[in-house]
């Protein structure tokens, strides 16, 4: 079974991924609501992909990013943000991430990118 980390500082954004994974048999799930609680938490569960956003407190998500990275460079991050400039996609793409979904997103856009990392 695959490990799943959810890092999003929004409870109802964190439900709502749970609910599309978990209706998909994706159920060992973690969640956390900011970029340094994910970083503590990649580091004792080693998740098998990671999915974060890139507006959090205490440290947002491409910071993140690069501290999982460190810990783990085969790390798979997709970053998922309402922020979707064009700058902000290529500069996550470039630190590591292994793709990104615009949020609001439909469960099969989810589902689809989460499926190419974890296979």
């Amino acid at each position: 079974m695959s490990k799943i980390l959810i890092a999003d500082d929004a409870s109802f954004m964190r439900l709502m991924i749970c609910q599309i994974l978990e209706r998909q048999g994706l159920s060992d799930v973690m969640e956390v609501e900011d970029g340094r609680q994910a970083v503590e938490c990649y580091r004792s569960n080693k998740p098998d992909l990671t999915l974060m956003d890139i507006s959090m407190p205490e440290l947002d998500g491409v910071a993140a990013l690069v501290e999982i990275l460190l810990i783990d460079p085969l790390a798979k991050v997709i970053m998922c943000s309402a922020v979707a400039h064009e700058s902000m996609v290529q500069d996550a793409l470039k630190r590591g991430a292994v793709d990104f979904v615009v949020k609001p997103f439909r469960p099969e856009v989810l589902l689809r990118t989460v499926r190419k990392h974890l296979s």
